[in-house]
């Protein structure tokens, strides 16, 4: 596949060669290429994991990476959104193509700064990681481009929000309209639960800045799940369905978290269901962006309600989920750099995307305290008598090295992923491997996957 100036500086001439190809003319291979992810979390450990099986790519940096991706790649002292940092380590060390693991880097700009320098990078730049970066505009473009999502209103004033509440009554679901790491969204049962978010949100200031305005939803009753694609602008290539679990406690109850399990396939997403997301939300969706001359190349996540069996979106998020990721990556049989690369380049039609037959499930062990204020620095064992577990995989989230130990350092510490023939097998094999693993006030949903086996059985 050729290489051109306006999306790569010129290449370290050691990382091309020539080859010949019967069914083509001379063109150029890239081998022995560098790669840089940015990020720390379970999704950024899976998306080393993958590229490093790549024969193609010889060496992977990550900034700032964990003690987990530590073991299979080089760990930068760079914050994911110092996005000046980013750039000038790739320029000194001739990166051949760069990965945005995080939201926040994407919505900083970053690929905007690497595309101006004619630098290879995966992800959306900064309009088209609006959609994530403001619910207040990915629910105007739904409205825009009549794509199903929940009735809503927009407020900057508390008081007309407050006002607002006490007329609509509950449930209602109240949304921060910024990035506030997956846990600005309360689904409120009560009016008095949503003045309760609303309080936090704008007068308290629990996420910042982005609790600025809210969105005031419609609260839709139904099954959640994931649909992802990736997508050049022209291109559009769908991935295997997923299922995530926001809540902490089993049953989906507590607050909303990043996500404390996945499992792959959803079975709620049937094959004519499927086809009924990529006609009312993904065609809409690519219309809508080139109308609105958005040349958005990455993953678009849409976060999904299926109410009497029609999709509604939730949420839009410009990156791959986290902990979706996990599950979904450990299904791929193609070469993930080369897929990430087609579609940087705006080739992805020539992407050849292939799948696992097997189910995974990933169960997120949090520390104690997570969501809210958590534990760091518990020393975690186990892992090493996981090392020879063909189908699993522990990823690291929340992890680092101290004083030679492995120690907890995030809300979200680890993602014990397994592949099995049906999510009931996946789900035994992820649990059983769980059970090795062990640090003082670990915390595990021990439902994930319950609801995929409930509806196959029914």
């Amino acid at each position: 596949m050729g290489v051109t100036s306006r999306v790569h500086p010129p290449l370290n001439p050691l990382s091309v060669r020539v080859v010949s190809d019967p069914s083509r003319e001379w063109r150029l291979t890239e081998v022995n290429l560098k790669v840089l992810v940015i990020g720390s979390g379970g999704r950024e450990h899976a998306l080393v994991w993958k590229l490093s099986q790549s024969p193609r790519v010889d060496k992977i940096y990550c900034a700032p990476g964990n003690a987990g991706i530590a073991e299979i790649a080089e760990c930068l002292d760079i914050k994911a959104d110092d996005v000046d940092s980013l750039l000038n380590f790739a320029r000194y060390e001739w990166i051949d193509m760069t990965v945005v693991g995080p939201e926040a880097a994407l919505t900083a700009g970053i690929v905007d700064a690497f595309v101006k320098e004619g630098r290879r990078i995966f992800g959306p730049d900064k309009s088209g990681a609006r959609l994530e970066g403001s619910k207040v505009f990915a629910k105007d473009f739904m409205l825009k481009y009549g794509i199903p999502t929940a009735e809503y209103r927009m407020f900057s004033s508390y008081l007309h929000a407050e006002e607002y509440i006490r007329l609509k009554g509950a449930p209602v679901v109240i949304k921060a309209d910024g990035l506030a790491a997956g846990k600005g969204v309360f689904v409120c049962e009560t009016v008095d639960e949503a003045l309760e978010a609303l309080k936090s949100i704008m007068k308290e200031k629990a996420f910042g800045d982005a609790g600025n305005r809210v969105v005031v939803e419609q609260c839709l009753k139904g099954e959640e799940a994931s649909f992802m694609i990736l997508t050049d602008g022209k291109t559009v290539v769908p991935l295997v369905s997923s299922q995530d679990h926001k809540t902490i406690f089993d049953g989906d109850k507590g607050p909303n978290t990043g996500g404390m399990g996945a499992y792959s396939p959803a079975p709620v997403i049937t094959k004519s269901l499927e086809t009924t997301i990529m006609k009312t939300v993904i065609d809409p969706m690519m219309k809508g962006l080139s109308r609105e001359r958005i040349n958005y190349r990455g993953v678009i996540y849409a976060g999904l309600m299926i109410s009497d069996g029609k999709p509604y979106v939730l949420e839009f998020n410009c990156r791959f989920g986290d902990p979706e990721a996990q599950p979904i990556l450990m299904r791929l049989e193609s070469d993930l750099f080369d897929m990430l690369k087609a579609t940087a380049e705006g080739k992805l039609n020539e992407a050849r995307v292939s799948w696992k037959d097997d189910a995974a499930v990933c169960v997120v062990i949090s520390a104690k305290g997570y969501p809210g204020n958590y534990e760091k620095g518990k020393i975690i064992t186990g892992l090493d008598e996981l090392t020879d577990e063909k189908d699993t995989m522990v990823f690291h989230a929340g992890t680092s090295a101290k004083e030679g130990k492995l120690v907890s350092s995030g809300g979200r510490v680890l993602g014990v992923t397994a592949l099995g023939s049906d999510i009931s097998a996946a789900r035994d094999n992820a649990y059983k491997a769980l059970g090795k693993i062990h640090f003082e006030g670990m915390h595990y949903r021990k439902d994930i996957g319950d609801k995929a086996i409930k509806r196959v059985k029914s």
